[in-house]
């Protein structure tokens, strides 16, 4: 009797966009197993917002399938399937209210909403309190959302998502804004938080491959809406692979179990 395999967290099948005559993302196949982390690299314009656009029930795709574990798009509610993706985006980030504390905003995300403005039971706080903490910042509770530095403000958001026990949570560029002490530590938190076995499958969207820390373990690379390579980080990342992606000669590195990409100074006259 064989056993079957569970079905993947997402699984994108010949998935393509096109708006007005222009296509946006062209046949993309993605493929995405519990306990992996990826990475979504690509230059501005590559495709990479209007794929999680896709993904959030956003942007309906043309042709194509998209299924979140073994559901489909448009045979099943949208809303229920976005329960299991958590998004941290800075839209997101935009919208919360400057006054709400931070496990206020934490709360929200049990339903999706923005700004909390129901009773709060003892109970309600404690559960807030406890997702702060597994992202190392319950010393925030009580700060308002305008107090809050840009890495702090992505702790509590990430936390938000947390709350609803996604499968799948999905940081958009999360690191910009952040000054290069920041930076690095913050995307230390990233690898504490993937290298625990309850985290969910994280994909993080990025134009650096610097940002990619110790614990990921895939990379999908997007160029001109199409992929240009999937599949484990020694497989995928490679400097031919970025060149074509990034159009521009580099040269990509790799040491103490980080990446770092070497681009040439341009030729006089060169812009």
């Amino acid at each position: 009797m064989s056993i079957l395999s569970p079905a993947p967290i997402l699984k994108i099948d010949a998935l393509s966009v096109v708006r007005e005559g222009t296509t946006i993302l062209r046949k993309i196949d993605w493929l995405i197993h519990a306990h992996e982390h990826w990475v979504l690299l690509g230059p501005n314009g590559s495709g990479k917002s209007s794929l999680l656009s896709v993904l959030a029930g956003y942007l309906p795709p043309t042709t194509g399938e998209c299924e979140v574990l073994g559901q489909r798009y448009g045979f099943s509610d949208w809303r229920d399937l976005r329960a299991h993706l958590g998004i941290v985006s800075a839209t997101v980030a935009a919208m919360v209210p400057l006054d709400e504390p931070a496990f206020c905003t934490v709360l929200t995300g049990r339903d999706g909403g923005i700004g909390l403005w129901a009773h709060i039971t003892r109970e309600e706080r404690k559960e807030a309190c406890s997702w702060l903490a597994k992202v190392e910042a319950e010393h925030l509770a009580d700060r308002p959302w305008q107090v809050l530095s840009v890495g702090e403000r992505q702790r509590v958001l990430i936390a938000r998502a947390l709350i609803r026990a996604p499968r799948l949570l999905i940081l958009d560029e999360p690191c910009a804004g952040l000054d290069p002490v920041a930076r690095e530590g913050f995307l230390a938190f990233i690898s504490r938080l993937i290298a625990k076995r309850s985290s969910p499958s994280v994909v993080l969207v990025t134009h650096h491959v610097e940002e990619i820390v110790p614990g990921f373990t895939h990379a999908i690379l997007l160029s001109q809406g199409r992929v240009a390579a999937a599949g484990p980080l020694k497989d995928t990342l490679r400097s031919t692979t970025l060149e074509r992606v990034f159009e521009a000669p580099l040269k990509l590195s790799f040491s103490k179990g980080r990446y770092k990409l070497d681009i040439p100074a341009p030729k006089r006259g060169v812009l």
